[in-house]
């Protein structure tokens, strides 16, 4: 089994390549996911899923699983199964046959259980929840044996085996491994591995009322599996002893656990506890609303997996946590849009231009092209017509200095189309707003150019007033204020913190009468405005709903903030 040439040299895939180099498991290669599920998969799961599925795929032969670690009935749903498994295979990822479910191994999981009792490794604890947390001790005072630990293991087994029949209450006892109350590590002082919980579970009904702990249920469910290299993030690194003691105890197959730095994103928040709270208390729409770090989120977004993808590689895997910002994510969404999705003009914030001297009954078609960086894509017709619409923030009346788009008396170009002067102001005669702009253009500049070959500083983008259609536009912004969310219990208030301008409903737009042929899902450049994508939910037949995915660069706005002043280049 060997490597390809080009494969990433990171110290998990330097492992992998010694391991094959020693033989030290036949030349196998086998990874796995191992998602709980109680909750929807976020970019920092996607890191997870490219180094697992890569990994295994960069080896002849190699294979990664996907295990479900469903070990606790009262937090998991179905809904995440379905929404885990979708968003894999949306990633590009293909588990085969290989999905597995750690509930397909409760009976071998007790088994083994019941065989540390009789080896004297585990023993049944009468103490309550908040006894066991006092008798573990602190990190710098050695936990004190509970007055059960020497229970005889005939004692331990029939008491274990009642609590597997129903006759404790919840809490009444628990199965602990008998490994070193006075060891430094809180996780090796002597860990619950069973306890008792009266909940259905999606696969096994009602057939258990004892569920295994995750580190135990892991453990062993890697070593079922075969599993050589387990990658987990740097949070069960202090975990690591108790999976090599629980493997070492009951002396079976011994998979690798290995510690990598989880992904840490600037202006959003990666916790599924507090990402639930977001949807349980009404501030986003769904664990899919497009703020979310979630894959699905980003997925209705307009992300694509070729963009995670790169951002997974540009991140790399290290050994030291870090974090990354947002700007690098969107970096990458843009690099692969700007190559792969056509371009349109779209309207966000109209104004009526009448072009007085163009012919009422007229209508012309010019050549657009679909995206400049791939000639195959071809071009498109776009109507033109008297009655325009521009972007009112492209006109001003008392224009700054380098602002070159439309003014009194100013000439810009439309693009595709034509030249035109603005010659008149209309306002509304209560408010005072502007309402339309008569304009003038020339004939000789039909197509984009004149006779004289003079040029103008501003181009603007516009849509056919009487072919455009409406639309209504979605401006998502970053989720959270902070650049960068300093964990869970840091004593700050995170809902406080979350962005109130992280989404602008925008009604009434206009776009491009191609437009209307866009299906769910499909993505764009809108001119000078950004990347957008046809919402996968809320977009009907001729109601099309567009998200934001992400903004083009503005160099005006930078020299506006330097300056002072507003307007845009």
């Amino acid at each position: 089994m060997t490597s390809p040439e080009n494969s990433s040299t990171d110290f998990i895939r330097a492992i992998v390549q010694e391991d094959l180099a020693s033989n030290k498991y036949e030349g196998r290669v086998v990874t796995r996911f191992p998602p709980e599920p109680n909750g929807y998969l976020h970019i920092g799961h996607a890191k997870s899923i490219c180094l697992n599925f890569g990994v295994a795929s960069e080896y002849s032969g190699g294979v990664c699983h996907l295990r479900f670690d469903d070990t606790n009935p009262l937090r998991e749903d179905v809904e995440y199964i379905n929404s885990i498994q979708e968003d894999v295979r949306w990633l590009g990822f293909d588990w085969g046959q290989h999905l597995y479910y750690a509930s397909d191994y409760f009976d071998a999981l007790y088994a083994f259980a019941e065989q540390l009792i009789a080896d004297g490794k585990a023993y049944v604890d009468s103490l309550s929840a908040d006894e066991i947390r006092e008798y573990r001790g602190t990190l710098t005072e050695p936990g004190k044996e509970s007055p059960y630990r020497k229970r005889p293991v005939e004692e331990n087994l029939d008491l274990f085996r009642r609590m597997r029949d129903g006759e404790f209450e919840d809490g009444a006892h628990v199965l602990r491994a008998r490994i070193d109350m006075a060891s430094p590590n809180l996780n090796m002082r002597d860990p619950t591995i069973y306890r008792i919980r009266r909940a259905h579970h999606h696969r096994t009904g009602d057939k258990w009322c004892i569920y295994p702990m995750y580190d135990y249920a892991h453990a062993l469910s890697d070593s079922i599996e075969h599993i050589t290299h387990s990658l987990c993030t740097l949070e069960f690194e202090d975990h690591r002893p108790l999976y090599d003691w629980t493997l070492e105890a009951l002396d079976v197959y011994r998979s690798q656990q290995i510690e990598f730095a989880r992904l840490n994103l600037t202006n959003t928040v990666m916790s599924k506890r507090r990402l639930l709270q977001l949807v349980e208390g009404g501030h986003v729409s769904g664990w899919d609303d497009p703020r979310m770090p979630t894959i699905s989120g980003l997925r209705r977004r307009g992300y694509t997996p070729a963009a995670i993808k790169t951002f997974c590689e540009h991140v790399g895997i290290s050994k030291r946590d870090t974090v990354v910002s947002m700007a690098l994510l969107e970096h990458c969404i843009r690099e692969d849009l700007n190559r792969h999705a056509p371009r349109v003009m779209a309207v966000l914030n109209p104004l009526k231009v009448v072009i007085t001297n163009y012919p009422e009954d007229k209508v012309q078609e010019f050549d657009a092209v679909n995206n400049p960086e791939d000639p195959a894509m071809g071009t498109r017709k776009v109507p033109f017509s008297r009655v325009v619409y521009i972007e009112r923030d492209d006109f001003r009346e008392d224009p700054p200095s380098r602002f070159f788009r439309l003014a009194p008396g100013r000439e810009v170009r439309l693009r595709y189309a034509c030249y035109i002067t603005c010659q008149e102001v209309i306002r509304d005669p209560e408010t005072g707003e502007i309402t339309e702009l008569h304009c003038t253009y020339d004939p000789e500049s039909v197509g984009g150019s004149t006779p004289d070959g003079r040029r103008v500083r501003g181009t603007l983008h516009w849509v056919s007033a009487p072919h455009s259609l409406e639309a209504e536009v979605r401006l998502y912004d970053y989720l959270m204020m902070d650049t960068n969310d300093e964990g869970e219990e840091d004593g700050r208030d995170f809902i406080s913190r979350l962005n109130p301008d992280s989404l602008q409903v925008l009604s009434g737009c206009r776009i491009e009468p191609c437009l209307a042929e866009a299906g769910r899902g499909d993505r764009f450049q809108f001119e000078r405005q950004g990347y957008f994508c046809v919402d996968s939910l809320d977009s009907e037949p001729g109601a099309p709903v567009f998200n934001r995915t992400v903004s083009l660069r503005d160099s005006w706005a930078r020299i506006e903030q330097s300056q002072g002043r507003s307007g845009v280049a």
